[in-house]
């Protein structure tokens, strides 16, 4: 299928946070776009534990944006969005990494969207040191992040669900099954 790409979540500054394993599905100059399957491991660093992840998702990497989306898909709809405000990705000689700054939005099965771990932010600005600049560009990102969810923009629009291999897609009706 597609180049397999190694994922690292990483906290701030660069301390290992967790790791995965998924599949280029495309690049532009805003983003990276990731297939990854379900029943993947999830090394955790920080919890010290490995997690297998029961549903597959498409996963953007953003370049220039403060943050990164992880659309879960079940049966070729989505079913979640868990999104990361974290520094913009940097795609690197052996895979891609992110510095999560601990702020995530969060819309579950059948739930609405929900902020977390602001509790967690608010320790780690003053455990690691994060700037007053970096602290006003999380919460910044995470209010476009908000208006970008709430208007239904890109990646929120469904669009990613044309990115699917065929063997995610819900079948059309009336198009031959192949």
């Amino acid at each position: 299928m597609n180049k397999k790409i190694h994922l690292q979540a990483l906290k701030h500054p660069n301390r290992p946070h967790y790791e995965w394993q998924g599949e280029w599905l495309e690049q532009t100059e805003d983003y990276v776009m990731v297939l990854c399957k379900a029943g993947r491991q999830l090394k955790h660093h920080t919890k010290g534990v490995t997690f297998t992840i029961a549903t597959a998702s498409i996963e953007l990497f953003f370049l220039k944006e403060w943050y990164t989306v992880a659309i879960g898909i079940e049966d070729g709809a989505i079913v979640s969005y868990y999104c990361n405000v974290a520094m913009p990705s940097v795609v690197t000689d052996t895979g891609l990494t992110f510095v999560d700054l601990d702020l995530d939005l969060v819309k579950r099965p059948g739930g609405h969207w929900e902020v977390v771990d602001e509790d967690e932010f608010v320790v780690n600005s003053q455990a690691f040191g994060y700037s007053a600049e970096l602290q006003a560009e999380a919460r910044a990102a995470l209010e476009r992040l908000l208006n970008r969810a709430r208007s239904g923009s890109f990646p929120f629009d469904d669009s990613v669900l044309s990115r699917l291999p065929a063997s995610y897609r819900q079948p059309v009706p009336g198009e031959p099954l192949i």
